[in-house]
């Protein structure tokens, strides 16, 4: 709770007497927070966690989205970033679609407060036939849903081209 401080004067006869008083403002309601104007914003929590293999320059990722809450997310999207560009030609599921030499964008869809969405596989093929690549993931879209802890949906993994499972 934040407290601010109430100041007044009042005249007494001929003399003014002045004071101060606290008075407390109420706390942010439990449902979240308001923007500026006012309007509430609902809140939630986004996190990613899968696995991603590579092998002969294919990157095979899966991931499963989740909402920790405390409100449900209308869509959401996540970008999917790698170190090493990606070949011109790509196969890629539904909802999925290029953004860039290095950059794919999948819709996670709508999720659930506490909720799990549907996951997403993808397999990618990187120019050449690189030893190591690093892939980053982050939401990109939240359907206008406030994530005040960016840490879980935010990830970093290298993935060597061994054919072992990274997970993150």
């Amino acid at each position: 709770m934040r407290v601010r401080v109430l100041g007044a004067c009042v005249a007494v006869g001929a003399a003014a007497v002045c004071g101060v008083a606290p008075v407390a403002e109420a706390a942010e309601p439990a449902d979240g927070p308001y923007d500026r104007w006012g309007i509430h914003v609902p809140e939630a929590d986004l996190a990613y966690h899968g696995a991603a293999s590579m092998a002969a320059g294919r990157v095979d990722v899966r991931f499963t989205p989740r909402n920790h809450g405390p409100s449900a997310v209308p869509d959401a999207t996540v970008r999917l970033r790698w170190s090493e560009p990606l070949v011109n030609r790509q196969t890629l599921p539904d909802g999925c679609a290029r953004s860039g030499a290095r950059v794919v964008l999948c819709r996670v869809g709508a999720l659930d407060a506490d909720g799990l969405g549907e996951q997403v596989e993808l397999r990618v093929r990187l120019r050449g036939e690189p030893s190591e690549v690093l892939l980053e993931m982050d939401t990109v879209w939240s359907g206008g849903v406030v994530d005040r802890n960016r840490a879980n949906d935010r990830q970093r993994v290298l993935v060597l081209d061994t054919g072992d499972l990274y997970y993150f």
